[in-house]
């Protein structure tokens, strides 16, 4: 395996309820330099409590728990909520559109397949970390499904919000973006949250999606 020495640790938690799967991700995440498996946990109540500790840079989650009463979802939605610098992977065997909807809605950046190998789910560690979305196909057409169909208000953003989007087009993370426009982190998440208003979208990743969708930066303000 390439050394990464030079690039950030990333901390990791895994959260899956078969521990052979846990066991597997532990020896492959081992093999990466810039990866630090922190914990795992096997269930949403550890994952939660876990993540509330720690504050890793990623959580990699599956979406159906049995162990516990609360979901891979809850866990999500909970640690998007508490950590919001924790980004979070859904891992899964599942592709029904309605747990991808709900798993990004939740707040996931990613949502991978678990036939994916183990240097696509460190790559999408790493795009995860600096807050850049990795979608299955499947994941993707789900995202791209709901938003054709229904012509678009024009949208009205402004010029610093434009250049925001533009950037989150790019890939760029909240602190990147900051960097770019010499503006501090809380105005860049502020303008965030007014874009995904206006655009009508629940994630970053969606609002993405519908603004490569309907070419809303080639729309004049």
């Amino acid at each position: 395996m390439p050394s990464n020495a030079d690039k950030n640790v990333i901390r990791v938690i895994t959260v899956d309820d078969h521990d052979i799967v846990l066991r597997g991700l532990a020896a492959g995440l081992a093999l990466f330099d810039d990866i630090n498996l922190i914990a795992d946990a096997s269930n949403a109540v550890q994952a939660i409590e876990l993540c509330r500790n720690l504050r890793p840079d990623v959580l990699v989650v599956d979406l159906l728990l049995e162990q516990s009463s609360l979901s891979g979802i809850d866990v999500i939605r909970s640690v998007h909520q508490e950590s919001a610098n924790t980004q979070v992977i859904a891992l899964t065997n599942y592709s029904e559109s309605d747990l991808i909807c709900l798993a990004l809605e939740a707040g996931a950046i990613s949502y991978i397949l678990k036939n994916v190998t183990m240097d696509e789910l460190v790559t999408a560690i790493r795009r995860a970390y600096v807050g850049q979305s990795t979608l299955a196909p499947e994941a993707a057409h789900v995202l791209m499904n709901r938003t054709v169909g229904t012509p678009r208000k024009p949208i009205a953003l402004t010029r610093r919000e434009r250049d925001v989007l533009q950037l989150m087009v790019k890939g760029l993370s909240n602190p990147e973006i900051a960097n770019r426009l010499t503006i501090s982190r809380s105005t860049v998440k502020n303008h965030v949250s007014n874009i995904l208003a206006k655009i009508g979208a629940s994630t970053r990743t969606e609002a993405v999606v519908i603004t490569l969708e309907h070419n809303l930066l080639d729309v004049p303000t």
